[in-house]
Order: structure tokens, then sequence, then C-alpha cells
């Protein structure tokens, strides 16, 4: 690297054009700040945007640089030059500041993906925008992490979470998962989490399951919350995601032994033990939990429920999207009237229990309004009503059960509610609104949610899509002594 010869003074003497437009800049947000309150002639002259324009000239021409960037990368033989301009890398990166010190050429090395977009991120630290696609997050969020550019490493992390929804041809959210856990960003990666497990069916079909690390696969087979068609779709997918990476045998079983298998009905299980090439390798880990499914759905729930726990997450239903479990429910134009359906539901999971349907009755209101504003007459004249203005009602939505029977015992139901929107052109699910039998109403259902605008998230072709899911719980009685 070569180094700065002559003294400092004389160097910083170089500031050039740089230090002039910078001088500029803050005469005008000086200005702009000043207190005018009295004087009608006051008025605020603003060229920020030509001050921007001559700041890429300068990094464009190299008019007055002060400092060289050789930057060199495996995929190209020629490093790319930069002619910049030691004041304005030092003010928005310390990397830069303590490099330049005491030199003015300095040579930086690149991974190739990180190196096409270097000038990219330079630009950034003279006019403080940059635009960036889907595949360049990740690499521009390592250059502003390495050279510790905060402002837009916080500005890349926040694209990414609000792009997840974003159609790539081979998936992105897996990568940025895994992106995140390796940089210790816990928002995103929490971000990432919540989108895979609301949209699993949708990840399962693409190109990015196959690269789902075992951590990750471990972590969503945990979760309760999963939306997708049913327990078998996730066995099928798993069966196809250890068909492809071949893990050691225990990473496998761990796998297999995640999958809630009281949840897929005997025919199905019946034909997975005949076919299944992965289950027959490993049948021996997971033969107690096919013993345990069979001896479920044999068995009446109530009885079953004396002998074993059925309080853990393997007789615990997720987010499933079949017929059996629940219902969409398309409103159109929901912020006029209050809306409402009926569909049934099985009872249970239990084959037992198959041939038993529970009837629901949902109601929707977009603007219905809690008791305390609710119009009451007044006193003071005869007759009249306090005004309520319709700002003061929120979305409401009511599940209720239409029958009470003796069947119900031992069993309660946590119902849920999807609300999808369309995100560049996909119809993805947005939120999940879960509820107990202890209460009919989701809570804070669409709080934030203005259905009064046509061009709201919420809507798509002015019609709210929701899907109501009941997922049945079973309660543990007294055991039997054995």
């Amino acid at each position: 690297m070569a180094r700065l010869t002559g003294t400092r003074p004389a160097a910083t003497r170089r500031w050039g054009s740089a230090a002039a437009f910078l001088l500029l800049l803050f005469t005008v947000q000086a200005a702009q700040k000043a207190d005018f309150s009295g004087d009608s002639t006051a008025a605020t002259i603003n060229h920020s945007l030509t001050l921007l324009q001559r700041l890429q000239e300068l990094l464009q021409n190299g008019n007055g640089s002060d400092s060289v960037l050789r930057v060199r990368s495996a995929a190209s033989d020629e490093p790319k030059v930069f002619h910049t301009h030691q004041l304005l890398l030092s003010l928005q990166s310390e990397v830069f500041e303590s490099l330049l010190r005491n030199q003015s050429v300095v040579t930086l090395y690149e991974p190739p993906e990180t190196a096409a977009l270097f000038e990219k991120f330079i630009r950034y630290l003279y006019c403080g925008g940059v635009s960036i696609l889907l595949h360049q997050a990740i690499p521009m969020h390592q250059l502003a992490s390495k050279y510790r550019v905060w402002g837009l490493q916080r500005g890349v992390a926040e694209y990414m979470r609000t792009h997840l929804a974003s159609e790539s041809s081979q998936g992105h959210v897996v990568g940025w998962y895994h992106y995140a856990v390796r940089v210790g960003d816990a928002a995103l990666q929490e971000s990432c989490l919540q989108f895979l497990a609301w949209n699993l069916s949708a990840v399962l079909g693409s190109a990015e399951w196959g690269s789902v690390s075992v951590e990750l696969l471990l972590l969503l087979l945990e979760r309760s919350d999963l939306v997708l068609h049913s327990e078998l779709e996730l066995y099928t997918a798993v069966e196809g995601w250890l068909s492809r990476r071949q893990p050691e045998a225990p990473v496998a079983e761990r796998v297999l032994r995640a999958i809630r298998y009281p949840m897929i009905a005997p025919s199905q299980l019946f034909r997975l033990q005949a076919q299944s090439a992965v289950l027959a390798r490993h049948r021996a880990a997971v033969q107690d939990l096919l013993f345990q499914a069979f001896q479920f759905h044999a068995a009446s729930p109530l009885h079953f429920a004396k002998y074993f726990d059925v309080n853990c997450s393997m007789f615990l239903p997720r987010n499933y999207l079949a017929p059996s479990w629940g219902s969409q429910w398309v409103i159109t134009n929901p912020a006029r009237d209050d809306r409402s359906t009926s569909f049934q539901t099985q009872l249970g999971p239990s084959s037992h229990d198959a041939g038993k349907r529970v009837t629901w009755n949902a109601l929707f209101s977009p603007r219905w309004l809690p008791v305390s504003l609710r119009p009451v007459y007044s006193d003071s004249v005869a007759g009249a009503i306090q005004p309520v203005r319709i700002e003061d009602g929120r979305p409401r939505l009511v599940v209720t059960p239409a029958m009470s029977s003796p069947d119900f015992a031992g069993v309660s139901f946590q119902k849920t509610v999807l609300v999808g929107v369309r995100q560049q052109g996909r119809v993805l699910v947005k939120h999940a609104y879960s509820f107990h039998q202890s209460s009919d109403e989701a809570a804070d259902f669409l709080a934030h949610a203005d259905l009064q605008k046509r061009t709201s998230e919420y809507l798509i072709d002015n019609s709210l899509h929701l899907h109501i899911i009941i997922k049945p719980v079973y309660h543990s009685l007294i055991k039997v002594k054995k």
C-alpha cells in the first residue's frame, strides 16, 4: 500500500470541491432550521438536489480527489479504481477514516458478489441513497457491516424485512434467514421465520425448500402455527428433503419424530408404511409414534386421554387449510355492512370422531363500537342520541359454535383467523389471529387496517380474504392406574 508523502497539513488542505459542497450543505441546513416566526416574508431556498448532483459528479469525475480505492476480486485480474475524497468517506465510515488516516491509496479485497456492488456502495457514501434488488440485499448488507456504515446496514435490513413476499425465481427468504442467523440480526431472523411459518405451503413447492438447513427445518417442525394443507403435505415435503440431503441417521430420526402422526388419517398412515422408503429406512426410530397414532384413532378421545398425555404438541393440530378444519371466507365490500356465515368442522382429529361435526357461526362487522362508545339517549334533550363518529369503531370478528353437545366433553377449540393479502402479485398470509374457546372474539382484529380505502393493503379486488380454522384441543383426564 502506498503512503502519503510530505506533511499531513498539506494533504488536509486538499479537500477542494468536497469541502466547499459540504460547507454549502451545512449552510443550507442551518438556514432551513432558523426560526422565522413572526416574519411573513420568510422563505426556504432549497438546492439540496443540485448539491447531491454535484456530489455525484465529484465521484464520477474524480475532481479534487485526495484518495484512491483499488478494489480487487478473484473474479477479475484488473482492480476497480475509485478516485474518492477522504472527508466524505470518513464522515460515513469509521473504517475508511482509519484506513485513510496515513495513506492515500488503499487496496481492498472483496468477494465477487460484494465487489460487483462496490460502486453502488461508494455512491451511497456520497449521496445517501442507493437502489438494490433482491439478490443484492445480502452483499450490500455485508459491505455496510464490514465498513460500519450503520445507516445503510439498517436500511438494507429493513428492505429485507419488507420484501419477504416479493417473488423471485429461486426464492430468497430461506437464504435471508440463514444470513440473519450468521450476522446475529434477531429481528430479521424472526421476520423470516414468521413468514415461512405462515406461508409454508408456498415454500414447500419452491426451489428454496431444498436449501433449508437442519436447524431451520427443526425450528419449523416445532411450531403449531404452520399454515399448510395437511400434516401429510408436510410429511411428503420432509420426505423429499431427507431424500435429497441424506443427513446422518440421528438427524433424520429427529426430523421424522417431529411429524405429528396422529394428525394423519389411518388409511394414509398405512400407505406411508407400505410405500415410503424413508419411513422404511428409519422405522425403528418412529415405530412407537406410529403405534400411538393408531391407538389415538382407534379409541375414544376420552378413553385415550386417561392413559396418555394429550396436551403435548403431538396431539395439537397445526393451521390446516383442508375443508374439515375450517372455511375460507371472502367478504366483498367489507367496509359497508355486517356480514355473517356458517360452516362445519370435524369435532376432532381422531377417526373415532370422524362422523361428528360442529357448526360454527361467524359474524364480521366493519365498524363495531365498544360498549363505551355505543349511542345512548341524552338526558338534556328528550329523544336525542349522542353522535358517534364512524371512525370510532373498528373491524370485529366473532366466531361461536351454533350447537352444544355432550360430545364436546374433554375438547376445547382454538380458533385461528388468517388474513390474506396480495403482495408482489401473490396472495399470502399477512396476519394470523388466534383466540381460544373462552373468547368468541379475535382481539385487536385488523385494528390498524383501513378498510374504508379501496387501496388498503388488506383488500384484494375490494374484498377481504379470510380463512377461519378451528383446532380441537384435547384435555388430559385423571389417569387410570396401570
